[in-house]
């Protein structure tokens, strides 16, 4: 399907098929688009990163000062996209259990992933999500936030940053968190900051700016798991 600038397309699909599931189409070019994006039910899916079901594709955003809304209501649900732009603002809630979320913010460099504010808000058990930003390009002055509430949930993030914040509070047992920041620029300086209430975790934070310092800060309650930090700035290569 050709891109059109300044358009947004969306199609909703309840397909004889699949059930009562849903699917959702977007191929957005151009600035300033406010797409705001409500699913209520189980197993529906915002394609996108080859997508599965009726096997459609994308969620592809192109463009500058765009701003995502997501709301998933149910279990089993499933939110992929591919997200080329500057300045943008994401904001996804989940509720339920064993949804899957992953998303990529400007693989290939084509805007650069500048100024970006994302907001991840997880309520229930077994879900699984991923963020990676920047991965080709910087992540500067990033702002990411994730909130997750329940057991047994999976998160990971790669962060290219450059002056990037990441705030994760989680409440609940058996959470696996994996988190890799880099950082190749004299103004990398990444901040992470770790609340979390909950026994049986999982952490595994590295910070590998080589040219700038990071900063870290860890409160975590409960009993049980395992706690993995990693800093390097061109040090010898580490594992836990």
């Amino acid at each position: 399907m050709k891109k059109i600038n300044n358009s947004l397309l969306i199609l909703l699909f309840s397909g004889v098929a699949y059930g009562a599931d849903n699917e959702v189409y977007i191929e957005q070019s151009g600035a300033t688009a406010n797409i705001d994006i409500e699913q209520l039910g189980t197993s529906n899916l915002i394609g996108g990163l080859t997508s599965s079901a009726g096997s459609l594709t994308p969620l592809d955003l192109d463009g500058s000062s765009l701003t995502l809304d997501i709301n998933m209501i149910g279990n089993t649900n499933k939110f992929f996209g591919d997200i080329y732009a500057d300045s943008f603002t994401g904001l996804y809630n989940f509720v339920g259990s064993s949804n899957l979320f992953t998303i990529q913010v400007d693989p290939t460099n084509t805007y650069g992933a500048n100024s970006s504010d994302q907001n991840v808000s997880v309520t229930g058990a077994s879900n699984t999500m991923t963020l990676n930003q920047g991965t080709t390009a910087l992540a500067a002055t990033l702002d990411l936030d994730w909130i997750i509430q329940g057991s047994n949930n999976t998160i990971t993030s790669s962060v290219n940053i450059d002056g990037a914040t990441n705030y994760v509070d989680i409440d609940g047992s058996d959470n696996t968190l994996t988190y890799t920041g880099t950082g190749v620029t004299a103004s990398a300086g990444g901040y992470f900051y770790l609340d979390q209430t909950g026994g049986s975790r999982t952490f595994n934070i590295q910070q590998l700016s080589t040219q700038d310092n990071d900063w870290l800060k860890i409160l975590s309650t409960g009993s049980g798991g395992t706690i993995c930090v990693i800093q390097n700035d061109q040090g010898t290569s580490l594992s836990c």
